[in-house]
């Protein structure tokens, strides 16, 4: 039985696709498996792919038109047999001794996900990201860095689920981590920089227009996952905390990049409704104002006035 279970989305990256694979089959974790899954490529990827199963028996082809890279992800899992399951874009890569270090971790700790630190890599310079270690939910719901790709997860956790990632949205690791956390029972971290993200302009995560508004959906759909499942209440301050964290920063930066001035006004101006009307005491949050950093310093600060001042600002800068 494979160990673990690594699921691959593939569009159109024929410029990165052999980096991410020589770091895949060059895994020391033999009992590994390779899951790439074709979105309707019209590149050579997939021819490049295919050399690469030659090479190796490890890896497996799944075939499907393009619908996305949640459609992708979801297609994959039902193929996967690991034990654990991981995500992995196909412009990235790993290091050699990813896999089999975050297996053994896992093992070791009985832990039924586990999470690693990684490495942003810029053209001209890389930055080690280094996580917060949370020590429980509330904490892991607060803080936690909302990607699929630096995590392994037990697959008994997820196999059963449908459209685990939603389907044309972007921020799609949000929605599928919040969602995540009220079933993981045991976790733990590999404190190493294993995971290498690589970061190009033109990729979606960095193409900023309407699609921004997505955010929108994807908080609505937490919001109401947790409504449902009866756990508002407990998480109340964690979610509210999330909305302000979320529409007042990295949303707000990417809105802000947006150059149709009509569709950056209205996004500006239904994030802020959006919060205001969701939690309208937002700026009494305990995390917000107990916790004195300068994220926190800054929320604080935000008004109906200084967040049109900022608007500005973060557009000049950024």
């Amino acid at each position: 039985m494979n160990r673990v279970s690594v699921i691959v989305p593939v569009y159109n990256v024929e410029k990165y696709i052999e980096k991410c694979l020589d770091s895949l089959i060059n895994q020391t974790l033999n009992e590994i498996e390779i899951i790439i899954v074709n979105d309707g490529s019209t590149d050579n990827s997939i021819k490049i792919a295919e050399k690469y199963k030659e090479k190796s028996e490890k890896i497996i082809i799944l075939h499907k038109k393009n619908g996305g890279l949640s459609d992708a992800r979801n297609f994959g899992i039902p193929y996967a047999n690991g034990e654990y399951i991981a995500f992995l874009d196909s412009d990235d890569y790993v290091d050699y001794d990813t896999y089999e270090k975050m297996y053994n971790k896992a093992i070791e700790e009985k832990a039924d996900f586990v999470e690693c630190d990684f490495i942003w890599e810029f053209e001209n310079k890389k930055k080690i990201d280094i996580g917060y270690r949370y020590k429980n939910k509330s904490e892991m719901l607060t803080y936690s860095r909302v990607v699929a790709w630096n995590k392994i997860i037990k697959r008994q956790l997820i196999e059963n689920e449908k459209d685990l990632f939603p389907v044309g949205l972007r921020y799609e690791d949000l929605e599928f981590f919040y969602k995540l956390i009220p079933k993981i029972k045991k976790y733990t971290f590999l404190k190493e920089p294993k995971i290498h993200y690589i970061q190009r302009e033109t990729s979606i995560a960095n193409t900023q227009n309407n699609k921004n508004g997505d955010i929108f959906i994807i908080l609505k759909n937490v919001m109401e996952f947790y409504k449902e499942e009866g756990l508002f209440d407990k998480f109340k301050n964690e979610l509210e905390y999330n909305y302000a964290r979320l529409l007042l920063c990295s949303s707000l930066f990417r809105i802000v990049k947006i150059e149709n001035k009509k569709i950056r006004k209205e996004l500006l101006e239904k994030s802020w409704n959006v919060l205001n009307d969701s939690f309208p005491n937002w700026k009494k949050n305990h995390i917000i104002k107990n916790n004195k950093s300068f994220k926190n310093l800054y929320l604080l600060s935000v008004n109906r006035y200084t967040y049109k001042l900022y608007s500005k600002l973060f557009r000049i800068i950024t």
